[in-house]
């Protein structure tokens, strides 16, 4: 009997957007494996049917994104403590008993990028800000404490959002008001954007920016443009600066081996792969 070819993918809703079919077939291409990774656009209400059948199809596991990746911890028959602290899961591996493991290896990606694009970044340097309060936050948040930093200056345009986030993390997090955030930058060893804010299509960034200081990294999850109005004022200003996309490439690091059995590359081929 001949095995099936391993199928991978990336459902969300719209999904067109996504970036992770290029990255994937980039990888499976350089690797010379036999395989594909397709995206689907799968409604809330079929989604735990069409989970249920995808192995039956040859899947493997799939990605999960917008606005599935809270959701999803309810149909998983294992969800990992990581993904449970995050509150949300972007990885399944669907297993050869036929249970669904639910990962997310946002955080993971996030620091991983970190030490790609500031090697001089270190952990215990000082404290960091984050801006914005939701599931991208909440995956940065439990990676920077993961790693040793010592303080987490949270700010958010809702503040509750954010006073949530303190209550499940606990005592390293301090919560800044808005209108206030522009006043923490000055004291931040590390500053990220984990909102939408800056975004094409979307409200620009209005946080003043006057306080960052020279050797101060500064990241932006969105990568639409590249090189967010944050990114080029903190560029001016002499901090080390680091792109988003990176985060999305070294997220799917671990799913790609989990799948495939191969341990892809982050390089440069990858990263135009992903932008084509």
């Amino acid at each position: 009997m001949v095995d099936k070819i391993p199928l991978a993918g990336v459902i969300g809703s719209p999904i067109s957007h996504s970036k992770s079919p290029q990255l994937h077939r980039h990888w499976l291409k350089t690797y010379g494996i036999a395989g594909d990774y397709i995206p689907m656009d799968v409604a809330a209400h079929d989604l735990a049917e069409v989970l249920r059948a995808l192995p039956k199809a040859g899947f493997v596991g799939v990605n999960v994104t917008i606005p599935h990746k809270e959701t999803i911890l309810e149909i998983a028959d294992l969800v990992t403590d990581r993904a449970t602290l995050i509150g949300a899961a972007n990885t399944l591996i669907f297993r050869k008993d036929g249970k669904i493991h639910a990962d997310n290896t946002d955080g993971y990606g996030f620091v991983e990028n970190l030490r790609s694009g500031a090697p001089e970044w270190r952990a215990g340097a000082g404290p960091a800000t984050v801006l914005g309060a939701g599931g991208a936050a909440r995956a940065v948040i439990a990676s920077l404490l993961d790693a040793g930093v010592p303080e987490i200056f949270v700010t958010n345009r809702t503040r509750v959002r954010a006073e949530k986030l303190a209550d499940d993390f606990g005592k390293r997090l301090t919560i800044v008001d808005w209108v206030q955030a522009g006043n923490i930058l000055e004291d931040s060893a590390l500053i990220v954007n984990t909102t939408s804010l800056g975004m094409i299509g979307k409200p620009s960034m209005r946080v003043p920016l006057d306080g960052l200081r020279r050797g101060s990294v500064v990241t932006d999850l969105v990568y639409t443009p590249l090189k967010t109005d944050l990114l080029a004022v903190a560029e001016d200003a002499g901090c080390v600066t680091v792109d988003g996309l990176g985060m999305l490439l070294h997220q799917a690091v671990p799913a790609f081996e989990r799948w495939f059995g191969k341990r892809p590359e982050v390089d440069s081929h990858a990263r135009a792969a992903a932008l084509r």
